[in-house]
């Protein structure tokens, strides 16, 4: 049983589980609180869009090894599930499982939700982790940033589904609002930094497994540039990720006080220094891996952000926290 729970990556799906709920609860709903609408309507619509993400994430991580049994034979002989403890006619059979359990419960949704979106998400994702498993992850950059664009849609598929059940409520209407535009904003913000905290971590990844990918004869961007080009390409990109929340906070958060920048120095700027700094003295795989893991930390972060949020949104706008107090 901890095989299947290590082949799913079930810490992952936890912090999968755990950042739509967050998005949803602790993001969207006060910004409907803002503008006077019930907080709890369609909760019950999350719980099924987190099985079908989970579900569908599940299954692309057991597909991801199923494809990847040579390379982690090179790159991670000791952690390796698939082709040792688990056969890969089983991996195949769970990931099948899995993956149809998630397409069901996302076309369920988008059947109540009654959006063309969310079905075509649905369809179009389990094809997309197919496709970067068998293929695209061996290409120069192309599985990175599939890899980060799916990372984003994660986030950005909580705003599509919370706005398309507004939308079947109260029809074309809710779009003369000012909500959908408020909510894009908040969810864009948080889909483009799980964009590009992912897009670095992977690309830390491919320096990490360089060994095995040369061997398989992949095309990733550390074979194709070399090491010391792609530093300077994850530089650039943690550069750009930082100087960008800053840009952000200067123009875009409405709040008073200085609690944003404190948050962003703290919390994501400093951290991705070390990051930078993990990368630029790393002598061997282990050390990349420390990079990458940080990386990780540096998202979970970010997303925690959201809890400042709600509490920034209830003092401005005088809305109660968690329907509990009011912030003076």
């Amino acid at each position: 049983m901890t095989a299947y729970f290590k082949l799913i990556r079930f810490w992952n799906l936890i912090f999968i589980a755990f950042i739509q709920f967050v998005m949803r609860q602790i993001v969207l709903i006060p910004i409907l609180q803002t503008y006077g609408f019930d907080a709890a309507q369609e909760t019950n619509m999350l719980f099924l869009l987190i099985a079908a993400t989970v579900f569908i994430s599940a299954g692309g991580y057991v597909l991801n090894d199923y494809f990847d049994i040579k390379i982690d034979a090179i790159n991670h002989p000791d952690h390796q599930i698939v082709g040792n403890t688990i056969t890969r006619s089983k991996a195949m059979l769970l990931h099948q499982i899995l993956t149809g359990l998630g397409v069901a419960c996302g076309l369920l949704l988008a059947f109540l939700a009654k959006s063309f979106t969310l079905t075509f998400i649905f369809i179009v994702v389990p094809g997309l982790l197919w496709f970067y498993s068998a293929s695209y992850k061996r290409q120069f950059l192309t599985g990175n940033l599939v890899v980060a664009f799916l990372a984003a849609l994660t986030v950005l598929v909580v705003g599509i589904s919370e706005l398309a059940f507004l939308q079947k409520e109260y029809g074309k209407l809710i779009f003369e609002t000012p909500i959908p535009a408020h909510f894009y904003a908040w969810i864009g913000g948080f889909t483009v930094f799980s964009f590009l905290c992912t897009l670095i971590r992977e690309i830390i990844k491919d320096i990490e497994d360089e060994k095995g990918d040369r061997e398989m004869e992949c095309r990733t961007m550390p074979i194709k540039w070399g090491s010391a080009k792609t530093k300077i390409f994850i530089y650039g990109l943690i550069t750009v990720t930082v100087i960008g929340l800053y840009i952000v906070n200067e123009l875009f958060i409405p709040f008073s006080g200085t609690l944003t920048l404190r948050y962003i120095t703290f919390g994501i700027a400093l951290p991705f220094a070390a990051v930078a700094y993990l990368v630029a003295t790393a002598k061997n795989p282990l050390h990349y891996h420390q990079a990458a893991t940080l990386t990780k930390v540096i998202m979970v972060i970010g997303v925690l952000y959201s809890f400042l949020f709600y509490y920034l949104q209830a003092k401005a706008y005088g809305i109660s926290l968690f329907n509990l107090f009011m912030v003076q």
